[in-house]
């Protein structure tokens, strides 16, 4: 058994580690709180463009409006973007979007590239010989449109200069506090899924609004909207991601701390149990020591 002097040093160790997991989960906290409003002010506009994006692309002659709506004949190259985090602590935040990707994508049909937002996502794919064309990371702790617009901006390139045939996303959808699930969704041809929760709310509003006008011209709308709102769906998965990296990191800091006090107690438990026993010895040797003095003395 380790000696009183080890148990003490374990246990000063182990109360500094709960001082730290204790901050990195107040940290985690506030900036989760900010993640989630920033998510639910930005949602509402970013389904209604879904909306209009899926509209168009139901529309009868779709791949004459616009060269993003175009399916090719035939699938070659195939682009993912893939969100993860930079930091780790995170529970299993990282570990189930990358390995969902992985699910996704490991066997798939087509050559596959990627575009990584987080540096644990590159750093994977790369230790795997993925095909990384392009990594964003050190994105602000509240990113505007503008410090994300690129990512869209590249991929939306790669499909109109016929490098890539389509486009999918790969993030984390943030749920609640406690549930966070990675999810897929194809950027590029865009594509109506009747599954979809917005193509559905759609559809409930569809007999009130059965189309859309366009003004000046469609062509004119579609060039600047279709790009515009490709890009706003990767803004607002990058939302999504970071609201739940925050919570998931918030939670698993308040998991670590918790544990560690759980450790604390046990870990005091055989402090007492090892200082009892010197105790105890010492007691024994003093007790052994007068018997042998009052023995010699008679």
């Amino acid at each position: 058994m380790a000696s009183a002097r080890d148990m003490r040093l374990r246990i000063r160790s182990v109360k500094n580690i709960a001082q730290v997991t204790r901050a990195l989960e107040a940290v985690s906290a506030s900036k989760v709180r900010k993640a989630v409003d920033q998510v639910e002010a930005t949602r509402p506009y970013a389904s209604k463009a879904w909306q209009v994006l899926q509209h168009v692309a139901g529309q009868p002659g779709r791949s004459t409006l616009h060269p993003l709506l175009t399916e090719r004949s035939e699938v070659k190259k195939t682009l993912v973007i893939l969100l993860s985090s930079d930091r780790g602590l995170a529970g299993a935040y990282n570990t189930n979007v990358i390995r969902f990707n992985m699910q996704q994508f490991d066997n798939y049909k087509n050559p596959t590239q990627y575009i990584t937002v987080g540096r644990k996502g590159r750093d994977l794919l790369m230790r795997r010989g993925g095909n990384v064309m392009a990594e964003f990371s050190d994105l602000p702790a509240a990113p505007s449109f503008g410090d994300v617009s690129a990512i869209g901006h590249l991929a939306v390139g790669e499909f109109l200069k016929g490098n890539v045939d389509e486009v999918y996303l790969v993030y984390t959808d943030f749920i609640k506090m406690g549930r966070q699930e990675p999810v897929m969704k194809k950027l590029l041809p865009l594509e109506v899924d009747d599954s979809d929760d917005l193509v559905q709310e759609y559809g409930q509003q569809k007999t009130a609004a059965a189309a859309y006008i366009y003004e000046p011209d469609a062509e004119e709308i579609l060039n600047e909207i279709i790009p515009s709102f490709t890009a706003l769906q990767v803004y607002q998965a990058v939302l999504e991601s970071l609201a739940s990296e925050h919570a998931a990191r918030m939670v698993a800091m308040r998991n670590a701390t918790d544990n560690a006090h759980e450790l604390v107690g046990a870990l005091q438990l055989d402090y007492n149990k090892v200082r009892q026993q010197a105790i105890t010895g010492d007691i024994l040797d003093i007790a052994g020591g007068a018997e042998a003095l009052a023995q010699s003395q008679k």
